[in-house]
């Protein structure tokens, strides 16, 4: 019996795969279009011819909107992986011949990840690889979700509360949760506190659509206690200086303290839970050899042995990184990666 002889493949796949992929990501054929800096009809035509060889419909089509049909999602998933590998094996040629020169990584970060986290790291990954162009994205949880999945970014680094089906999520760094007041408050000094006495102070936290907040109204609804936010501030270092003009307390994450601040301390592990920190990859994408040099900075030994960040579950345990005497906290900028 005689195999079937495969067809063989178009001289224009990869440029198929590229419109396909980019169309995808972004949701629309013209933002396609720029990115690869071809017409919005040359990008239909190789769609449609894609869709042709593959005998099925990639997308569904609704006036000027677009969005993928479950095979369409499916093929994205075998694609991305292909086109990225593609686009890494230059990159990943040279770091076989022991060099990782040039290139670009792209980092979707909030603030306080940037200044409490990634601030550690950034200067010792330059110094090693001075010639790749670092790139980072102040931008909210969401928005580095989005740009993730855009492919406009490497990887993100910060806080998922609630994972996503199409992203990973590897924790590196557990952080406590804290209580802090300027250093004569009442409840300074004290190495415990009760959820009660920390209810009739008045609180000073982030504004209401950040995950602090929710996390901080969950856990006073679940002991049935009233509380009460005398002012609503953003950015750590706001928060941390109106605590120290004794103008209210807060409850933070321990990553924000650096130890040069004027304020009192209490862990509060007892009521809320442990935040942790880690990178935030797209499923199944291929980290181009600097970003895995830098991921590898944060936590050795990140990658399964496809060349894949590793999973949560793939990693039970967390680098603990405890505060300095007398600081703590860093929280969201919303539901995830904050």
């Amino acid at each position: 019996m005689n195999a079937k002889t495969p067809k063989p493949c178009p001289p224009n796949r990869l440029r198929q795969l590229r419109a396909f992929c980019q169309t995808a990501q972004t949701g629309s054929i013209s933002r396609a279009a720029e990115r690869l800096c071809v017409s919005q009809p040359s990008v239909s035509q190789l769609i449609k011819g894609l869709e042709e060889d593959l005998g099925t419909a990639l997308f569904e089509r609704n006036g000027p909107r677009i969005r993928l049909t479950e095979t369409g999602r499916a093929f994205l998933e075998t694609a991305l992986p292909v086109l990225e590998a593609m686009d890494n094996l230059p990159a990943v040629f040279r770091e076989r011949l022991g060099e990782v020169a040039g290139g670009s990584l792209d980092i979707a970060a909030g603030e306080s990840t940037i200044l409490y986290l990634l601030s550690d790291y950034l200067p010792r990954y330059r110094q090693r690889f001075p010639e790749v162009r670092l790139h980072l994205h102040n931008v909210t949880g969401r928005d580095g979700l989005a740009m993730l999945r855009a492919g406009e970014v490497d990887f993100a680094v910060g806080s998922l509360i609630e994972v996503p089906a199409d992203i990973e999520y590897l924790p590196m760094f557990t952080y406590d949760p804290v209580l802090i007041t300027a250093v004569g408050h009442p409840l300074a000094g004290r190495e415990r506190v009760s959820l009660e006495e920390v209810s009739r102070c008045g609180l000073i936290l982030p504004p209401r659509h950040l995950s602090t907040w929710r996390i901080v109204d969950l856990v006073f609804r679940k002991h049935g206690l009233e509380y009460t936010v005398i002012l609503e501030a953003g950015g750590w270092e706001v928060i941390k200086r109106l605590v120290e003009l004794d103008m209210g307390v807060s409850i933070v994450t321990s990553i924000c303290l650096r130890g040069y601040e004027r304020l009192a301390t209490i862990v509060l592990d007892e009521y809320f839970p442990h935040r942790t920190y880690g990178v935030v990859t797209r499923r199944n994408k291929q980290l181009s050899p600097q970003a895995r040099h830098f991921v590898g900075m944060l936590g050795p030994g990140f990658e399964r042995p496809d060349g894949r960040p590793r999973t949560t579950q793939s990693v039970p345990r967390y680098r603990t990184a405890r505060p300095r005497p007398a600081s703590m906290d860093f929280t969201g900028d919303d539901a995830s990666l904050p």
